[in-house]
């Protein structure tokens, strides 16, 4: 009882600085609220720490409080920026950042203090005039020049979240060494440090010709013209899920020729409550039920979806007996590498410099893919920022022509470098197109890999520790699989431990080898004799470490397979589980 005394007078004392006249009278209200309030759970939560500017910038909650995303701490954290921006290129006069925002509660609002306060310190700042794709930020920021940019989303987060993601200068999310120095100048800032009055003279509104310049770079994702021709009717069914792919995503469909597209109405509402999902994540197959209901309705070809910022989608098609499926996203992945690496060496378009990027975590059936075909593939880290930075370090030597990860993102070409929904979207219904061209469906593709490639099922576990005693029972989680690695997963027997900590790969007859990777992390991977796989990592922005486990089934032969080798694997799983006593 003293330690929880302790905190609300800590809490209190934090609280009290933002009555000061440097916040306004909304926030002074609110806080003088949680103060006057007998139950102190708000107050606590609002103020017992700051809200941690991490390597993708800013995540949490909206509302008043150092734990909560505001005007005030958006407003540290853009500062803290600036002055990194200012160091890192000394000299330049002609600096420029890129701001952006999707359709969430405050966003035009954070978005507009962005602006106006690296206007203040002398950089210019582009504003998009309304909600934008967090893949068009991207794209703006190269296609502009740009030093950096901001885009202003919590992605596909509850309502009741905002976010602040930081970019630099390649379009790609900021990493080593700027994703440290910006946390270090911005840990230095003080609310007295803000400089809050823009200079109108250095904010310009951009919006409709970054759109087209956009729009066209995207069709540079297409691989054959001429298929989509041959099926411009392909019924496709579409919901931004009351986000930003609302106008761009029907409107790249149909610059691509695509001409019988349908949208779900009640969620092409922008609306930062997300009134018709639980959650706005595409990962949920709730969030489909509107799509998939009105592709019932009109007999559609496939349902597609993109989250609040269009990074990612979701893919529904129907399977052999005329039901939906929400493919995942491994599944997702996989059939684009497919199709691209394929259909581009049918129609001559591979030189031999090509390569494709997927994460660690994802399917090692698409390495399969491309080793069949002679394409290099690279594993990078979770976080499509490992991507891009997998990108920029072969430009101008070698050809990127895809690269994507098991939650949901893909990025089919490289003028963007973070994933994008709207090229993957188009470039989805390219392949429906010609599967359809081919007398089968996309359901029907995916069967014809798994034939060709060997079957493969995906399940992450979630295991979800809060708090302080959470974060130390993670930790203690990986210390322990560190001094006592596992020797079998379901009675398979491992015979390759990797560890992303360390950069060393022990095999089981005791040989070490080291990994090469640009850095280092947290990640322990298991390698079975029969290409059973289970990543382990502790999430960087959420109380909880995470198991992707992948198992395979060699006897997969056709379609008719598929149930009995998903229920076989979902068997494995569960005894995979119980090894790593995961319950």
């Amino acid at each position: 009882m003293e330690n929880n005394a302790a905190l609300i007078a800590q809490c209190e004392e934090r609280a009290k600085q933002w009555l000061s006249p440097a916040f306004d009278e909304e926030t002074r209200k609110a806080v003088q609220a949680m103060l006057d309030n007998e139950d102190k759970t708000e107050l606590i939560d609002a103020f017992y720490r700051d809200l941690e500017f991490g390597t993708g910038g800013l995540r949490g909650i909206m509302g008043a409080g150092t734990n909560r995303m505001n005007i005030y701490i958006v407003g540290m954290a853009t500062q803290g920026f600036a002055n990194y921006i200012l160091k890192a290129f000394p000299g330049r006069t002609d600096l420029s950042v890129v701001v952006g925002h999707d359709c969430r509660n405050n966003g035009r609002l954070f978005a507009e203090t962005v602006a106006n306060i690296f206007s203040a310190n002398g950089i210019k700042a582009y504003l998009f005039e309304s909600l934008r794709p967090t893949p068009e930020i991207s794209f703006a920021i190269r296609q502009l020049g740009a030093q950096a940019g901001v885009n202003v989303t919590a992605s596909h987060n509850p309502k009741e979240y905002n976010g602040y993601k930081a970019y630099w200068d390649d379009g790609a999310q900021v990493l080593s060494p700027h994703d440290k120095g910006i946390i270090d100048e911005v840990n230095k800032v003080t609310i007295a440090d803000v400089k809050f009055e823009g200079n109108k003279d250095l904010i310009e509104i951009i919006g409709g010709e970054m759109d087209v310049d956009y729009l066209k770079a995207v069709k540079e994702a297409m691989v054959d013209q001429e298929v989509i021709l041959r099926q411009k009717d392909l019924n496709i069914v579409y919901s931004p899920l009351h986000g930003t792919g609302r106008v761009i995503i029907p409107a790249a469909l149909r610059t691509w020729g695509f001409q019988n597209i349908h949208v779900v109405p009640e969620q092409m509402v922008i609306d930062g409550n997300f009134p018709t999902v639980v959650s706005p994540n595409p990962e949920n197959s709730e969030a489909m039920t509107l799509g998939m209901k009105l592709g019932t309705k009109l007999n559609a070809d496939l349902v597609i979806a993109s989250d609040p910022d269009a990074d990612r989608l979701a893919i529904v098609c129907r399977n052999n007996k005329g039901e939906w499926e929400i493919l995942n996203g491994n599944q997702t992945a996989m059939m684009f590498s497919w199709y691209i690496i394929t259909n581009k060496k049918k129609l001559g378009q591979l030189k031999g410099n090509e390569f494709m990027v997927k994460t660690i975590v994802t399917s090692e059936l698409i390495a399969k893919i491309a080793k069949k075909n002679g394409v290099e593939l690279f594993d990078e880290y979770t976080g499509f920022k490992w991507i891009a930075y997998r990108i920029r370090v072969n430009e101008g030597v070698k050809k990127y022509i895809g690269g994507g990860e098991e939650s949901f993102g893909f990025l089919p070409f490289d003028k963007v470098r973070d994933k994008d929904s709207p090229a993957s979207i188009c470039l989805i219904c390219e392949i429906a197109a010609w599967a359809k061209d081919n007398g089968k469906t996309l359901y029907d593709l995916l069967m014809d890999i798994y034939a060709e490639y060997g079957f493969s099922r995906e399940f992450t576990v979630n295991v979800v520790k809060p708090g302080k005693t959470g974060a130390d029972e993670i930790k203690q989680m990986m210390v322990d699989f560190r001094k006592n690695p596992p020797t079998e997963l379901g009675g398979s027997q491992i015979v390759l431990w990797k560890d992303f900590e360390s950069l060393e790969a022990r095999k089981a007859d005791g040989s070490v080898e080291k990994i090469d990777m640009p850095a280092t992390s947290n990640v322990l991977q298991w390698f079975c004799d029969d290409d059973t796989k289970v990543s382990v990592r502790p999430s960087g922005t959420e109380p909880k470490i995470k198991f992707y486990i992948e198992v395979k089934d060699p006897s997969f032969k056709c379609a008719g397979c598929y149930d009995r080798c998903m229920n076989a694997a979902a068997e494995k799983i569960e005894a995979i589980k119980q090894s790593l006593n995961l319950g």
